[in-house]
């Protein structure tokens, strides 16, 4: 059984949640600020946290930065702005997903199961073989990598699309083809969140993230591992 923890000042929402996640046979913990959020992810093991962005003390971006320094758990922003660079800023601090405010419950339940999926798929598949390209190395299994032989910590999404490049070097995905992969579904018109991660994979992988050796960009197509 999932366990999953939702943060949102708005106590009926929060009910609301509850009560549906808890239908669907999820565990569910609740908290209603920022800091409580950063407290219970400290205390708590969840395969999943759902955190709102305007909330007392911390508001939900900082949260999920804090979050972060200690945790790789999913998280998806709820959020009731909508415009592109509030999207961006969420990935940014380190979210995996996002839904803006108001939003159906069904689509929520559906975001919801396609990253435990996606998130917990590779945790169980205990023969993968390890992945590697040059100095980068994943294991699917365990969820790990590392960078010339240090750890580095992943997010579910960056992870996810990395494991992805390196099952398939050489093959150039459109932004497109990435979020239909990766994400599950397709975000109307934020490609960008593609080239977000993928810098972020550049800066946490790549030896030198400014001149890439295999994350590389096909210019007006995409982007694929290099073949080196």
């Amino acid at each position: 059984m999932a366990k999953i923890l939702v943060v949102d000042d708005e106590q009926v929402l929060v009910k609301g949640i509850k009560f549906n996640l808890e239908h669907e046979g999820y565990q569910v913990e609740v908290g209603y600020d920022g800091e409580q959020a950063v407290e219970l992810a400290r205390e708590g093991s969840f395969d999943l946290i759902l955190l709102d962005v305007m909330m007392p003390k911390i508001d939900g971006l900082q949260a999920c930065m804090r979050i972060r320094e200690f945790s790789n758990v999913p998280v998806i922003i709820l959020t009731a702005k909508g415009e592109d660079t509030d999207k961006i800023m969420g990935f940014e601090c380190g979210a995996d997903d996002y839904i803006t405010k108001p939003f159906n419950l069904l689509e929520l339940k559906a975001r919801v199961r396609a990253l435990l999926r996606r998130s917990g798929a590779a945790e169980h598949r205990r023969g993968d073989s390890m992945l590697e390209a040059g100095h980068i190395r994943l294991d699917p299994g365990g969820r790990a990598a590392w960078r010339d032989g240090v750890p580095v910590e992943l997010t579910a999404k960056e992870f996810d699309l990395m494991e992805l490049l390196l099952r398939n070097p050489g093959r150039v995905y459109s932004r497109e083809n990435l979020l239909n992969v990766v994400w599950g579904y397709e975000y109307i018109g934020d490609y960008r969140t593609v080239d977000v991660h993928v810098r972020r994979l550049r800066e946490k992988l790549e030896l030198d993230p400014a001149s890439p050796e295999f994350i590389r960009t096909k210019w007006g197509v995409g982007y694929y591992l290099a073949k080196i």
